[in-house]
């Protein structure tokens, strides 16, 4: 099954990301308004629409607090690319691995002293509405749109937040599996948006509404589990990118986390 490249819609973004990494290593890029203007510097406007037609969404989501969250998910692709697991991975992992970041922050909104609880669902229902236009197969056109409203409205209130409304899970992860397939390409990066903010993996930072164990043995498989735990380390690293230490820390008490999400999924496949 052919996976469509990042690199063939957006032919300049991973040389840019590799330039940084280069500068990273180096000792030349070395702080945050160094990385800002280098970013900033990169996403012109031309640069930007082109990234908004692939990306819909991405011009909203940069126009926040001073596009930190751009800042932020370019951060998360340098990350990805200095990461252990992305260089273990395959070469079709690795692909999936960087739609997953360009996909997993979209819907993000950003506002002054407050998080973002519900994005990680609202960023998935994006993202299954754009892979079969970028060229992810589909087994049943059908449904997308009403997936798409399903899963984008799946918010409850939580202490007077809004949080992710994880009772609709069955129907939106019996969607992805009735439109794109049970562990096909597609529905491993729509699942990986999807669940990137319902795991606790950072004590300091909780989430609102992490997934329970049965419901991460329904909904973690095999394919999403490599995915889904790099995504997560880079996040992390993203945001500690020049504090070599709290990265470590962090990796660890992610792996520490996903060791014991492989336990309990192995539990259910013996």
């Amino acid at each position: 099954m052919r996976i469509p490249q990042v690199e063939t819609c957006l032919p300049e973004l991973m040389p840019f990301i590799d330039s940084l990494v280069i500068a990273f290593k180096s000792g030349e890029l070395n702080s945050w308004p160094a990385m800002a203007e280098r970013v900033h510097g990169f996403f012109t406007p031309v640069m930007m629409d082109r990234m908004d037609h692939f990306l819909p969404g991405w011009h909203k989501m940069a126009s926040y607090n001073q596009g930190i969250t751009l800042v932020h998910v370019t951060s998360v692709l340098a990350s990805l690319l200095l990461c252990l697991e992305f260089e273990r991975a395959s070469s079709d992992q690795q692909t999936l691995m960087k739609w997953i970041v360009l996909f997993h922050d979209l819907a993000k909104e950003i506002y002054s002293g407050k998080r973002d609880y519900t994005h990680g669902f609202r960023s998935a229902a994006i993202t299954g509405k754009m892979l079969p236009v970028l060229g992810f197969p589909v087994q049943n056109v059908v449904g997308i749109e009403d997936w798409s409203l399903l899963t984008a409205n799946a918010i409850t209130r939580q202490d007077g937040e809004d949080i992710q409304d994880n009772r609709q899970l069955p129907a939106i992860i019996g969607g992805i599996d009735h439109i794109f397939g049970q562990h096909t390409p597609a529905a491993s990066v729509i699942k990986a948006v999807l669940f990137h903010m319902s795991i606790n993996v950072l004590a300091q930072w909780p989430q609102t509404a992490p997934l329970s164990d049965t419901e991460i043995q329904q909904y973690i498989d095999e394919p999403l589990l490599p995915l889904l735990k790099t995504m997560m380390i880079v996040d992390n690293d993203a945001w500690g990118f020049f504090e070599a230490e709290r990265k470590q820390r962090e990796r660890d008490e992610t792996l520490a986390v996903f060791e014991r999400i492989e336990r309990l999924i192995s539990l259910i496949t013996q």
